[in-house]
């Protein structure tokens, strides 16, 4: 989907508004990259330490479940 905006100066920096159409919604955390005239916006992603400290964060589970024994079938020739 192509669609088009302007640039506009918000302090000392160029701004753009995301149409609707495109935008990430309120508060996402974007990567900007520029490659020559292409600009590109992705959102960010967690590096592996903050997803380890939101896996920390989690409940601990009160028990454990116990599977049964696993019992390999019987094959010829193996």
């Amino acid at each position: 989907m192509a669609v088009t905006s302007r640039t506009f100066r918000s302090g000392n920096s160029d701004a753009v508004r995301l149409p609707k159409e495109i935008s990430f919604g309120p508060g996402v955390e974007v990567e900007i990259e520029r490659k020559g005239d292409v600009v590109t916006l992705t959102p960010k992603r967690p590096s592996v330490r903050e997803m380890l400290a939101k896996l920390d964060a989690l409940p601990k589970p009160t028990s454990i479940g116990k599977r049964p024994p696993f019992i390999a079938p019987l094959r010829k020739g193996l």
